[in-house]
């Protein structure tokens, strides 16, 4: 597919797309005799696994540098694994906050819900 479709389908804009070519992100992205870019089913799952670490806070150069390590291959498993627990742990982490946040946010719900009701007397 080219670009201009993939970009449509991962959902990035075609500047997004260049840019991920040009910082490495993507890997091996054969290019026409014309020099347009031509991708594959795989390219998208692959972006597909990069917006996912995106959208969930990993930073630009740790995604990029997971993608270093992909392209060395199956020599730095561990290297990726450690990344992505990493990432696991920060992503626990910011879970139980938002949670401790959510919990808060509702007790002052109910608690208006209280007021409204006559309940309680708020000052």
């Amino acid at each position: 597919m080219n670009v201009t479709t993939f970009s449509k389908r991962v959902g990035l804009s075609l500047h997004t797309v260049r840019y991920y070519d040009k910082i490495g992100l993507l890997d091996n992205i054969h290019r026409r005799p014309n020099g347009h870019r031509t991708f594959s089913e795989k390219d998208v799952t692959w972006i597909q696994f990069v917006q996912r670490l995106k959208d969930t806070g990993m930073p630009l150069h740790k995604i990029v540098e997971y993608a270093s390590l992909r392209k060395k291959g199956s020599e730095t498993l561990l290297q990726r694994k450690n990344l992505l627990r990493e990432h696991s742990d920060y992503l626990q982490d910011q879970i139980a906050l938002h949670n401790q946040h959510l919990e808060k946010i509702c007790e002052k719900i109910e608690l208006y819900q209280s007021a409204l009701e006559g309940k309680v007397v708020l000052d």
